[in-house]
């Protein structure tokens, strides 16, 4: 048997035994209009969500976790970009970098993949690019990996013989003291200028001033000229001493690790690039068609090279997220099913009192697309918070891009139409006199 409830202004509507029950909203002239109709489906969709309220919290969960799980994924990866676009800008701009070692694209191409590290680059090769046009500053770098030791503190730590030039190169600022001058560089002056992280670590715990303090660094004694301004990552654990001195002191070799060259603008990066190929080439008597011994790269081809990769995590990140939500779209199609099942007669006495098929279609599609677009609000939230406490925690940036905000509707939607489509138009095709019959 059934029973049957009776609403005055409205049609009466039965449920099977121990089904939730639920009457449908006084009808007007007005609900019988296109806005109004989608108004009664909006409401009736909102009725029967509430009637079953756990089992409709139950199944925005899969779409929640799902979207919070993309947010959180897009957050990272644009942070990620952020953070290497930023550590390639504080590089310098408009900088060419040459090093040893043959790139895999050829003699002539502009490569940025190294397949060989024989040593090939020495100083006088700078002293070359310098004379090219559109050049305005370059350095030969000189890299050891040393400890630095004050008093009876001791820092592993990178130490970087560059010309003074470097300091407009890589747009370096102290917050404490000044660079050393050309003099210094002739003169081969031990003057070492200490990051943040060094400054930190070998003076923190005296409280003294790094200003004139001697450090060691290996078994040669510096004295500290100045305290870098912090930048973020591995250049704060950096200290810069005279090419000269580090060429005496800390590295007696006639190869350097890299060559600087500054340009002075972006337009003409390509053109000086190509120059200081065929220079090097002629000067390293290179034949032709032969390997290059020496590769150069520059900070464009590195924010490509950045964009790309951050390009491929997201795809993987978020490929991984979805699918979560194809499951929690599938727990949507499962539960509208059952839905349909739930309210047969309810159905059948809509159509048989004059509801179109459309009409009912609507209102499951409905059902499905609220329920999804709950979930993906819950999950921007969810995501948001996630993305800024894995941000803060591995120190990247917090960027949030109007993608960020738009991908959880437009999911959350597409979930609830693909998912909700299915069940809605099983709904609408229902017999009604099958359907009366079915409770």
């Amino acid at each position: 048997m059934s029973t049957t409830k009776q609403v005055e202004g409205t049609a009466s509507l039965a449920t099977t035994p121990g089904a939730k029950q639920f009457s449908l909203p006084p009808l007007k002239e007005k609900d019988f209009n296109r806005a109004g109709k989608l108004g009664s489906n909006i409401s009736i969709a909102f009725h029967g969500l509430w009637a079953n309220r756990l089992r409709s919290m139950l199944t925005a969960l899969g779409i929640f976790i799902g979207v919070a799980a993309v947010i959180a994924a897009l957050i990272m990866t644009e942070g990620v970009s952020a953070s290497i676009t930023n550590t390639i800008s504080s590089l310098g701009t408009n900088v060419i970098t040459i090093a040893s070692g043959a790139g895999s694209n050829g003699a002539r191409g502009f490569n940025t993949s190294v397949t060989s590290t024989a040593p090939s680059i020495t100083a006088a090769d700078a002293t070359l690019i310098s004379k090219v046009p559109d050049v305005t500053g370059v350095t030969p770098v000189i890299s050891v990996a040393s400890r630095a030791i004050y008093g009876n503190q001791n820092w592993n730590t990178t130490v970087l013989g560059v010309m003074p030039v470097y300091q407009s190169i890589q747009n370096w600022t102290l917050s404490e003291g000044t660079w050393y001058t050309d003099s210094d560089e002739l003169a081969a002056r031990p003057v070492a200028l200490i990051g943040q992280t060094v400054a930190n670590n070998l003076f923190a715990a005296t409280g003294d001033d790094p200003l004139g303090k001697l450090i060691r660094i290996g078994s040669q004694t510096f004295r500290v000229g100045g305290v870098l301004t912090a930048k973020g990552g591995n250049s704060d654990n950096e200290i810069f001493v005279p090419f000269a001195a580090a060429q005496d002191r800390l590295k007696n070799s006639t190869y350097v690790d890299q060559i600087l060259a500054q340009v002075d603008d972006s337009s003409n990066i390509n053109s000086v690039q190509q120059a200081i190929t065929s220079l090097l080439e002629k000067s390293h008597h290179i034949a032709s068609g032969a390997a290059n011994d020496f590769n150069l790269t520059n900070s464009t081809q590195l924010l490509q090279t950045a964009s790309q990769f951050t390009s491929t995590l997201t795809i993987l990140l978020v490929g991984i997220a979805s699918i979560s939500l194809t499951v929690g779209g599938i727990g949507i199609m499962n539960i509208m099913i059952v839905s349909v099942t739930e309210r047969t007669r309810e159905i059948g006495i809509r159509i048989s009192v004059g509801a179109q098929r459309g009409d009912i279609r609507n209102q499951f599609l409905i059902e499905a697309l609220v329920l999804s677009l709950i979930g993906g609000i819950i999950g921007m939230i969810l995501g948001l918070l996630i993305g800024y406490g894995v941000t803060l925690l591995i120190k990247i940036p917090f960027v949030i891009s109007a993608t960020t905000l738009l991908v959880p509707f437009l999911i959350s939607a597409s979930i609830g139409i693909i998912f909700g489509l299915y069940p809605a138009i099983r709904a609408s095709r229902l017999d009604p006199i099958d359907a009366l019959r079915s409770a």
